[in-house]
C-alpha cells in the first residue's frame, strides 16, 4: 500500500520555515495503519529485537504496535521528570531546538537486542539519543526504523554505524 497519501504537510509548524509531516491521517485509517505497522515489523523481523525503544511522543504511536508484531517488548523514552523510577539521560539537537530524553535504568538489560523507533528521521538527534540510552544500559542496537525520513536533513549521518531504514523518504 502506498502510504504517502496518508501523510500531509503542515507548513510553518511548529515554527516558520518547518514543514511538519502529519501522520494523523494514516493513524485514522485502519488499513493504512495496519500496512504501516506490518511493513515496519517486516523490515526488522530478521534482526530479532527483544525490545523496541520509542521516544515521546510520536515514537509511542507505532512503536508498541511494531513491538507486538515482532513479539518484543516496548520501552518508553520520555522527557525529563515523566518517568517514576531511576533514569539515565541523553541530550540531543533537534532540527528546531534541543531536547532531553530519559529511560528507566532497568528498561534495557545487558545483551538485549534493541530496535530504535521513531515516526520520523529528520536530523537524527532523537534517534542518536535513543541509541546512546540503549547502549548505556549495555543493550545492542540492532537497527533504527522510521515511518518517514527527511533525507535532505541528513539524519543518517548522525546514525553512522547503525542500520537505518525508513518506509517513506522525502527529498525536500
Amino acid at each position: 500500500m502506498d502510504l504517502r497519501p496518508f501523510i500531509r504537510d503542515i507548513p510553518d509548524f511548529p515554527k516558520p520555515g518547518v514543514v511538519f509531516k502529519d501522520i494523523t491521517p494514516l493513524l485514522a485509517d485502519g488499513p493504512a495503519l495496519d500496512a504501516a505497522v506490518a511493513a515496519l515489523a517486516d523490515r526488522f523481523r530478521d534482526r530479532r529485537p527483544d525490545l523496541v525503544v520509542g521516544a515521546e511522543a510520536r515514537g509511542f504511536l507505532l512503536g508498541p504496535a511494531v513491538a507486538r508484531e515482532l513479539g518484543a517488548g516496548f520501552v518508553l523514552a520520555r522527557r525529563p521528570g515523566k518517568l517514576p523510577h531511576d533514569t539515565v539521560t541523553a541530550e540531543y539537537e533537534l532540527e528546531y531546538g534541543r531536547g532531553t530524553l530519559e529511560l528507566h535504568t532497568d528498561a534495557v538489560s545487558a545483551g538485549e537486542r534493541v530496535l530504535v523507533h521513531d515516526d520520523l528521521l529528520a536530523t537524527g538527534g532523537t534517534a542518536r539519543a535513543l541509541c546512546e540510552l540503549a547502549e548505556a544500559a549495555d543493550g545492542t542496537v540492532v537497527a533504527c526504523g522510521f515511518l518517514v525520513e527527511l533525507t535532505f536533513l541528513e539524519g543518517r549521518k548522525r546514525l553512522d554505524g547503525y542500520d537505518v531504514e525508513a518506509l517513506i523518504a522525502y527529498d525536500s
